[in-house]
């Protein structure tokens, strides 16, 4: 019975990691549901648009995050439409993660081999050039 017992600790044990991350990113999101980023003067400026005027491909995200979490996705789109894109992929993750370490099996960080990180780098740079042109303005947040 010990042995079983000792088992469903461990299992309960290992999933410290991805709930702590989901409690750490809890409380990000509770903040920003709460101090508004449409808001002047509650966050700092983008440094990239501060000092050139160009958005970056994570301008937008933070208000992104604000309009999801009053249920607002058509908002959340029009501040950061990769940003909302990339949202069920990372609960995803997030959901491998948890199940895996449930599960007792090792964490495969699939997500970080270089060829993923290459494309994602290329996926923002693509993003981040088209929201500064005329005909990707719908991208600006």
């Amino acid at each position: 019975m010990e042995v079983t017992g000792r088992r469903a600790w461990d299992r309960v044990r290992s999933l410290r990691a991805p709930f702590g991350a989901a409690a750490a990113l809890s409380a990000a999101v509770t903040y920003l549901a709460v101090v508004d980023p449409h808001e002047p003067g509650h966050y700092p400026a983008c440094p990239l648009y501060y000092l050139t005027g160009l958005y970056c491909p994570g301008c937008g995200a933070l208000r992104a995050v604000h309009d999801l979490a009053h249920a607002d996705l058509a908002g959340a789109a029009r501040m950061n439409l990769l940003f909302v894109f990339c949202v069920p992929v990372v609960i995803t993750l997030w959901a491998r993660w948890a199940l895996r370490s449930w599960q007792g099996r090792p964490v495969r960080p699939d997500i970080a081999r270089p060829a993923y990180l290459w494309g994602l780098l290329a996926v923002a740079a693509v993003f981040g050039v088209v929201r500064n042109t005329p005909f990707g303005q719908f991208l600006a947040p």
